[in-house]
């Protein structure tokens, strides 16, 4: 019996391109990265934390209507492999 893991969507542009079950994440400390993420994340602990620390850093509030993961790039992918075991 195989066991199916969420996969994280790098390459998406629009939200029609967010399939359901997934929501989207800018990840960047300079220039902002989109990511496309399994919505199962938001019940994990350490996903929390991060957000947790995103929430302290921006605010809930962003002018583009986007949430913003403030970390590089290479630490979020690493985060979320780590979700994904």
């Amino acid at each position: 019996m195989a066991i199916r893991m969420p996969r994280i969507i790098t390459k998406s542009s629009t939200s029609r391109d967010v399939p359901k079950g997934y929501f989207a994440v800018y990840v960047g400390e300079e220039q902002k990265k989109r990511f496309v993420i399994p919505i199962s994340f938001l019940n994990l602990p350490l996903f929390q934390d991060l957000l947790n620390q995103a929430e302290a850093e921006f605010g809930f509030d962003h002018p583009m209507g986007r949430l913003t993961i403030p970390c590089s790039k290479d630490v979020f992918i690493d985060l979320t492999s780590r979700l994904r075991s």
